[in-house]
């Protein structure tokens, strides 16, 4: 059954049984100050936490009200924290959010409004805990690996969903790490081939001279030092999926041959003279510009046809709209949890830093930064320093309330979206609105089903 523990921070005694009153659809618990809140976090382990940042003895200030959100986030990190502010102090409102805060809200109160966030928090809470289930049970997400908010990335997502069950060929173009792979991989997982074999090779990564024998295999005695019959990558993968990175490497000697493969579905192994069928469909992926190697005479116009029947365009990391930090926390949860680090989130400054950064290694590179930050940090917050990037010379711009409950609505929609297969009326059900309002807000946010 899912947790509806509710716990409400509030030094004001009139303010406090007020949220306790309007609230009162959750198992409530209170606290006034920072000893009683930590004691009900350990005892009541609530799901979400409304959190006054102006506590005794500070109650014109936020340091305790920093300090018990770093507290709370230390002993149950799991738990949602909405941190209430006075009006007009969104600096604070989005430090808190930066440091592990789960959202905001400032005052005056509205029932109403709090009660949908807070709600909002309870839903996003109840699904991380069935998705943990499914991962002890060993139940992988279909489209494991893509972390996305952005309706960039949605649109990707949505593609991968259906061009997965055909036998098209696919061709993944984008930037050097975009991660090409992972959406090779998606569209394998999410095929009627996905209990077959996943055979990937980068073009790029082998000496020209092998590669011919990496793809198709040789017989025994065809060259010098070939002293067993090798099976090649397409053999490999009968049956399957093979993905092929950066298809544009491919030297133009040996294209017709891949192109034999693709018109025929047959190999023939180097040194051998028997044609072997296969039964294998091509993921391909590239970060040049296809055409213009045509127009170099480096790539065959026939074989371009052959292997875009299906075309995905991965956008640069710096076009997607909120996945920046997202993906950033994601990153650094893993790789904290790999090296037994406990660390709370990035400090107002590392966030600044990391979207102003033009990301010129895309998903790649971030991966790789945040891993060494994680080593790097000498607090309980990954620094900018940590990052090895310079604090943008602007001043971040910080979202208005309206703008912060869009991006927040957003994900909830699209998560309750996935939850229900897409299905509209179940949708609305998981939300609590009726169908007419789903669709409205479906106009509102540009979502398709």
């Amino acid at each position: 059954m899912a947790d509806n523990t509710l716990l409400i921070v509030e030094d004001d005694p009139g303010l406090r049984n007020q949220l306790r009153w309007s609230l009162d659809q959750y198992a409530v618990q209170v606290a006034e100050d920072r000893e009683s809140a930590i004691a009900a976090v350990k005892k009541h382990e609530p799901a979400v936490v409304t959190l006054d940042l102006g506590l005794p003895p500070d109650p014109g200030g936020v340091s305790e009200g920093f300090a018990v959100l770093q507290e709370i986030l230390a002993f149950a990190p799991q738990t949602k924290v909405i941190v209430i502010t006075g009006n007009d102090d969104s600096l604070n409102a989005v430090k808190a959010v930066g440091q592990g805060a789960y959202d905001f809200y400032q005052k005056p109160i509205d029932p109403e409004i709090l009660s949908f966030v807070v709600d909002r928090a309870f839903r996003l809470r109840n699904l991380e805990e069935e998705n943990n289930k499914l991962a002890r049970l060993h139940i992988s997400h279909p489209m494991e690996g893509i972390i996305a908010v952005s309706p960039e990335m949605h649109e990707v997502c949505r593609m991968v969903e259906r061009f997965a069950p055909t036998n098209m060929s696919v061709l993944v173009q984008g930037e050097s790490g975009t991660g090409k792979e992972v959406i090779a991989r998606a569209l394998h997982v999410l095929s009627p081939r996905a209990g077959k074999p996943f055979i990937a090779v980068n073009a790029a990564a082998i000496p020209e001279n092998l590669l011919e024998s990496e793809l198709f295999g040789h017989e025994k005695g065809a060259f010098t030092g070939a002293t067993q019959q090798v099976k090649g990558k397409f053999e490999l993968a009968d049956g399957g999926t093979f993905f092929l990175d950066e298809v544009g490497d491919i030297p133009i000697s040996l294209q017709p041959k891949l192109l034999r493969v693709l018109q025929e579905r047959v190999v023939e192994r180097i040194g051998g003279r028997q044609p072997i069928k296969v039964d294998v469909r091509l993921i391909c992926a590239t970060h040049q510009n296809i055409p213009k190697l045509i127009s170099q005479n480096l790539f065959r116009e026939d074989l371009l046809f052959r292997i875009n029947e299906l075309v995905v365009n991965l956008p640069g990391l710096r076009e997607r709209t909120g996945d920046i930090p997202i993906l950033a926390r994601a990153f650094m949860e893993r790789f904290s949890k790999q090296m037994g680090r406990h660390l709370l989130g990035f400090s107002d400054e590392a966030m600044g830093a990391m979207e102003a950064y033009h990301w010129p290694g895309n998903v790649r590179e971030m991966e790789s930064k945040i891993k060494r930050a994680v080593v790097m940090a000498s607090g309980s917050m990954v620094e900018a320093k940590d990052l090895e990037l310079v604090p943008g010379q602007t001043k971040r711009k910080i979202p208005t309330l309206r703008e912060a409950r869009d991006v927040a609505e957003r994900q909830v929609i699209c998560a309750a979206l996935v939850e229900a297969g897409e299905n509209v009326s179940k949708a609305a059900e998981l939300l609590e609105v009726t169908r007419p309002t789903l669709y409205s807000l479906l106009s509102k946010f540009n979502l398709k089903v």
